[in-house]
């Protein structure tokens, strides 16, 4: 009988923030590739694209004119998801056919005037200005009586359904917790009220000893490829400290964390030498104006490639069936990438 290998048997993980498994299948790895490759996207964007809806001093499509910024710049989406009215309702008491109304606000973050420009190639103290306006949108629109949850995120790249490639994030606050943040919210508190301590900050401190999926670290943060991830080069970055949410973070925390996210960004592109896609996004603590200590400030990075800059991992069959599965152990990845250079490779071609 062979001795375990997590690089070489397939086993089940678990993951305690959504309270589900994982399927990890190392030896797939090795199977040749006969499937889809993506196009790798142009990355000879000028510095400002009058045709970009985005850039400064441009017009929208909805008629309104960019302001003419110079760093960030902020507005309610033009195509939101969510809209901010009440509207009357009748409540149907029918359990198999439960529905309610979703108020909420969108926005959109541009984080440069820069068309050309991702957070991988700005400058740390750009992406501090970034932090701030985050920081600034989750004060007010929390603020709000019928707005409990703020999520804050990026989708980059047209394989992640980013419909404008200028540097851009946003913001989605609604009524209610989003599904994804209701299990987290769940399984922190569970954990807190037994342990009385935060669940994350108990697992980043065995992560920390143990260095086996840490890509990188600061002061303040970590990054490390969770040991339950699901996409190939998933990463989670976590405050060494705990806090519940961004406005909690101190001057020192904001600057390291402003390093971490150019550092983790930029590893990305040297992976494969292309712009990296992925959707990424900040988990904390609800506005609902109740008290959360079992909350710990934590982002997700999921990018979608798993072999090149043209192959991405699809979340098909078994894993829409059955449960999430991948081809890579964690610790492989994050051996990957932490062995990847913080200096972007775009560098060496100037």
């Amino acid at each position: 009988m062979q001795t375990f290998n997590t690089n070489e048997h397939p086993h089940r993980r678990y993951n305690p923030l959504l309270d589900e498994w994982i399927l990890v299948s190392p030896h797939r790895a090795k199977r040749p590739w006969q499937g889809q490759k993506e196009t790798i996207a142009e990355d000879n964007r000028p510095e400002h694209d009058e045709n970009c809806y985005l850039c400064a001093g441009n017009m929208r499509s909805n008629g309104v004119k960019n302001d003419n910024y110079t760093d960030c710049f902020v507005f309610e989406n033009d195509f939101s998801a969510l809209l901010q009215e009440e509207v009357s309702f009748q409540k149907n008491d029918n359990t198999l056919f439960q529905l309610k109304p979703e108020r909420g606000i969108n926005k959109v973050v541009c984080f440069s005037p820069k068309h050309n420009l991702t957070l991988a190639e700005m400058e740390q103290e750009a992406i501090e200005k970034v932090i701030q306006v985050w920081k600034e949108q989750y004060i007010e629109l929390g603020s709000k009586d019928f707005i409990n949850y703020v999520q804050i995120f990026e989708n980059k790249g047209s394989v992640m359904g980013c419909s404008n490639p200028h540097p851009h994030g946003q913001i989605w606050a609604q009524s209610s917790l989003p599904t994804q943040v209701e299990k987290t919210q769940k399984n922190l508190e569970n954990y807190y009220k037994k342990n009385n301590t935060s669940l994350l900050k108990e697992y980043l401190d065995y992560e920390l000893k143990a260095q086996e999926r840490i890509v990188f670290e600061n002061e303040y943060f970590a990054v490390v490829v969770p040991f339950w991830a699901t996409w190939p080069y998933e990463t989670m970055i976590i405050s060494k400290r705990h806090f519940g949410n961004i406005i909690a973070m101190t001057n020192d925390e904001t600057k390291a964390f402003a390093e971490t996210l150019k550092i983790i960004t930029t590893k990305y592109d040297n992976l494969f030498e292309t712009s990296f896609p992925y959707s990424s996004g900040i988990h904390q603590a609800p506005t609902d104006r109740v008290a959360h200590p079992e909350w710990h400030f934590h982002m997700h990075f999921y990018p979608p490639l798993l072999r090149s800059a043209t192959v991405k991992k699809f979340m098909v069959g078994y894993e829409m069936l059955g449960e999430a599965q991948r081809d890579i152990a964690p610790e492989q990845s994050a051996s990957t990438l932490r062995n990847l250079s913080i200096l972007h490779y775009k560098t060496n071609q100037k």
